[in-house]
């Protein structure tokens, strides 16, 4: 597996490719699209020395356009003189993306190289200025292996490919190229390598394109591991997989995942496990000292009860894994999560705990916003019989006035923001909203 280096221009920068093919390494030369970009390496702070390592990672899930988000971006263009303009939407997030180190997406719909015959479920072409959004948001790379990844073909991977190289975000995943193939997506966070591993468990019974069985990474626990291990013997210290994985529209994680994520876990070379596919939230777990964020959720899609599904396809999350070095270790200490809603009809995505504090918030979608901070407390709570995974990494003011009544009352002195047990179990009730 050969690894290429991939934009991190918020804390560090890219630089240099590493490669390993058939289980040898050797330093490679070829630029990253970072690199054509005039980026420049930063001091490392690899594991062996001394001093603190660490650095955030953000995650967010599926980018599902279908065609009413992509109408509502055409109208958006006309006003910004683009043909497609997604970057409105995600606008209200990036502040958040912004304050991780690493902030990585799931392109789950393949987009278009001229932006004809546009289409949405069941066979997408996605205009390819989401590629622009993307960018705009604040993401540094994404992964694209989905069970849509070839509804159109390799001319599709392509293009979705060279669209997300444009504006120098890069990709795990996908392939236009064997060669492309056996690379990883790999970034520089703090003088940290972190790898980055993308594949779906299928592609909607669309068999790959003729000769081209490297062009989307169909999930195998056998291969995972072997490239993770390439990964690490390259030169990466952190490797996080990608999973599209699980049962539409269930909070819950299979067993089929659960036992996925047990045996890679298990390996000393996957640190962290990023699930995507479901379109709904589902929990966080952690497995022998290593995490698995079972799904995502829907960060951008038309998906709601208008068009017959539940509510809680509204409903997605930025989370945040915070690395820290132990001994000779990078491990996630802690998960934490933003909630965010889609707004159907301006398909803006809202903060959930931000917008309700924001007195400017429009009062029609205030129910909305609370209803959704209710399902998401629901859908990340614990798996049964295992302590809470994750916590929310802002809470509304409403939310919190019962804690802070008790910490007044114990004279504690302690901070909203830091998690006591009175805090986590009012959060784990659902955090009710006034």
């Amino acid at each position: 597996m050969a690894i290429s280096v991939g934009r991190s221009v918020r804390r560090s920068a890219a630089a240099g490719v590493l490669a390993a093919v058939a289980g040898c390494s050797a330093l490679g030369s070829s630029p990253s699209p970072a690199a054509k970009a005039g980026t420049g390496s930063t001091g490392a702070a690899f594991i062996g020395s001394t001093g603190a390592v660490s650095f955030t990672i953000a995650a967010t899930g599926d980018l599902l356009i279908n065609m009413p988000v992509a109408r509502q971006a055409l109208a958006d263009g006309r006003e910004s003189g683009q043909a497609y303009d997604f970057r409105r939407m995600l606008s209200k997030i990036k502040p958040i993306l912004g304050a991780a180190d690493l902030a990585v997406c799931h392109v789950e719909t393949p987009m278009s190289a001229d932006d004809t015959s546009i289409s949405g479920y069941p066979v997408f072409n996605t205009p390819h200025e989401l590629a622009d959004a993307i960018s705009f948001a604040g993401y540094e790379g994404c992964s694209t292996a989905s069970n849509h990844s070839i509804d159109r073909g390799l001319a599709g991977v392509d293009a979705t490919l060279a669209a997300l190289d444009r504006v120098h975000v890069a990709h795990a995943g996908t392939a236009g190229s064997a060669a492309e193939g056996v690379r990883a997506e790999l970034h520089r966070v703090k003088g940290v390598l972190v790898a980055h591993l993308s594949y779906t468990y299928g592609t909607n019974g669309i068999p790959t394109p003729p000769g081209a069985p490297w062009s989307v990474n169909i999930t195998s626990v056998r291969r995972i591991l072997a490239d993770a291990h390439a990964a690490k013997q390259s030169g990466a210290q952190f490797v996080v997989v990608s999973l599209h994985w699980g049962e539409e529209y269930q909070t819950q994680p299979t067993p089929l995942q659960q036992a996925q994520a047990r045996a890679v876990l298990a390996s000393p070379d996957v640190d962290l496990i990023l699930g995507c596919h479901a379109h709904v939230l589902q929990p966080v777990e952690k497995i022998g000292g290593k995490y698995v964020i079972y799904g995502l959720g829907n960060l951008l899609s038309n998906q709601s009860p208008a068009v017959g599904l539940p509510a809680k396809t509204q409903d997605g999350a930025v989370l945040k894994a915070y690395v820290s070095r132990h001994g000779d270790r990078l491990l996630v200490d802690r998960v934490t999560y933003t909630p965010t809603y889609v707004e159907i009809g301006r398909y803006t995505v809202w903060p959930v705990a931000q917008a309700l504090d924001d007195p400017a918030t429009p009062s029609g979608l205030r129910s909305a916003l609370r209803a959704s901070w209710q399902r998401t407390q629901a859908n990340e709570g614990a798996l049964a019989g295992q302590p809470r995974g994750a916590l929310p990494e802002i809470v509304p003011r409403a939310a919190w006035a019962p804690v802070l009544r008790t910490f007044d009352r114990r004279g504690s002195g302690q901070s909203a923001v830091g998690w006591a047990p009175a805090a986590e179990q009012t959060l784990a009730t659902g955090g009710q909203l006034r």
